[in-house]
């Protein structure tokens, strides 16, 4: 293989997906590298600019171009960070939202478009033949945070989800298949009934595989969403993929409206436990049982989504 060989190959996938001419597949007014800004700014409801900067690589003068673009059509809003004043914190509005939703459902369909040129046969080749390049390419090379994707579930993901939990809480805790049993009853009732605009499920994706994943659904009390089946494979640990798994499902039960954000979780699972410290959650109850083969001491978690704006 030579240098012009993957010019060449990069030439040709350029023209297949329409990288040139972005905006007028997709019928929108932005760049490829807006639409990826916007992206960002989606997935991710805490950021800054050098956050920014370092997921998509950008220069600072290009990124400062972009954002003033957004905020002058209403589609993000700058403020302070309190963690650190220095930074600007950059958080789409219900516009910039809407407008991500639209762009990311257009990106879908066309590349759905192109899958459909594909023989269903020969989609496994292809798929395979995309993760070889992947891993040529990136070899030596340890994940990065930005190679993390967090993303909706496709099909087989929430079985995924199920054969996960059951599988490292077995190998981690020696939990029984007890616990198996309750998460597939919390998958299946989220796969049989839920309302798409107030409870979501988010899958993290790295080179191409699930690594994590989280589901937000509605609790008993009124305007309280609850967090469930937080969880990160071991060999993708050390990425923050915890940490945007929360904070995505804190960013979507505020922008829906929900006034709490409730979960139950037991005290030895210290490291999600962190992570919700951090968050601003607030332990309320402790209580030892008896579940999944094991003495447990059970607890419960609260944050008040009104009052914990960063």
């Amino acid at each position: 293989m030579t240098v012009q060989d993957i010019r060449a190959f990069n030439r040709f996938y350029t023209n297949v997906i329409g990288a040139l001419d972005y905006s007028r597949r997709l019928y929108a007014p932005f760049t490829l590298t807006e639409s990826r800004v916007l992206y960002e700014l989606a997935h991710s409801p805490r950021t800054d600019a050098a956050d920014l900067r370092t997921e998509l690589s950008l220069d600072a003068g290009y990124l400062s171009r972009i954002l003033n673009k957004f905020e002058e059509d209403g589609l993000i809003e700058r403020t302070a960070s309190r963690r650190d004043p220095r930074r600007r914190r950059v958080t789409l509005t219900v516009r910039g939202r809407e407008t991500a939703a639209l762009l990311a459902e257009r990106a879908d369909e066309s590349v759905g478009a192109l899958l459909a040129t594909v023989p269903a046969a020969e989609r496994p080749r292809l798929a395979e033949a995309m993760r070889t390049v992947r891993d040529l390419l990136s070899e030596g090379r340890p994940p990065r945070r930005e190679d993390v994707l967090l993303r909706e579930p496709g099909p087989g993901d929430l079985g995924w989800i199920v054969q996960r939990n059951a599988a490292l809480y077995t190998a981690e805790y020696g939990w029984n298949a007890d616990y198996e049993g309750l998460v597939a009853r919390i998958v299946a009732d989220f796969a049989e009934d839920h309302d798409p605009h107030l409870e979501r499920v988010w899958i993290a994706e790295l080179d191409g595989r699930p690594v994590g994943c989280v589901m937000c659904v509605r609790d008993e009390a009124p305007a309280t969403a609850r967090l469930r089946l937080l969880l990160v494979e071991p060999d993708a640990r050390g990425l923050g993929i915890g940490d945007r798994l929360v904070t995505a499902v804190i960013g979507f039960a505020r922008e829906v409206g929900y006034r709490d954000l409730v979960l139950w979780t037991n005290d030895i699972l210290s490291s999600a436990r962190h992570i919700y410290q951090r968050h601003g959650f607030v332990l309320l109850a402790e209580k030892p049982h008896r579940s999944f083969g094991k003495d447990l001491v059970g607890q419960d978690w609260r944050l008040d989504l009104h009052g914990t704006r960063e």
